[in-house]
């Protein structure tokens, strides 16, 4: 029996990155975006409020550009503020690094199984999907999926009854399949 998880965003994650009026290291983005333009040449960034104290942080999308060479539309969708787009630049290596940023997913996730139907079968065929690049390992994911204990899991692996064509242990963000025998 084939089924079909995926691993979709709930909300925006949390950016890691260190507060410069507080200790704390976690800040909240709320999908706003700024936009400055000084005569032709444009700065853009995404904003994240801390979560302790509040202080704004700008998190650099466009730094001195040139106007002609913003695509209109995504600057029409920096100025309305869209949340998918802030969620589609968060995913963006080159601007995690050109921030030192982070993300921390940890309440930002939830798994859609489709329904406990396939709790009783003998054998179960699963295809996970990632909506988004969301780091989860994949034994927490089954796990959490199947109603088992993570040691339920890692046991179901060394007996030879969990496979799958990839590495369960560590964390994952990509597309994957696994076959469950009881």
């Amino acid at each position: 029996m084939l089924e079909n998880w995926v691993v979709a965003p709930t909300c925006l994650p949390l950016v890691l990155r260190r507060c410069h009026t507080c200790t704390s290291e976690r800040f909240r983005p709320n999908g706003k975006f700024r936009v400055n333009a000084n005569h032709k040449l444009l700065d853009a960034w995404l904003l994240a409020l801390c979560t302790t104290c509040g202080d704004t942080a700008k998190l650099t999308l466009l730094e001195r550009v040139n106007v002609r060479s913003v695509r209109p539309e995504l600057l029409d969708r920096m100025h309305d503020n869209d949340p998918d787009l802030a969620a589609e630049l968060l995913q963006d290596p080159v601007m995690r690094r050109r921030n030192r940023i982070a993300l921390d997913w940890g309440n930002a996730w939830r798994l859609d199984t489709g329904g406990s139907d396939h709790l009783d079968c003998e054998v179960i065929d699963v295809s996970v999907r990632f909506a988004a690049r969301i780091p989860v390992r994949p034994v927490r994911l089954i796990a959490e999926g199947c109603g088992l204990s993570r040691a339920e899991v890692e046991r179901l692996i060394t007996e030879g009854k969990l496979v799958s064509a990839v590495r369960l242990s560590g964390k994952l963000s990509g597309d994957f399949t696994f076959l469950l025998k009881r």
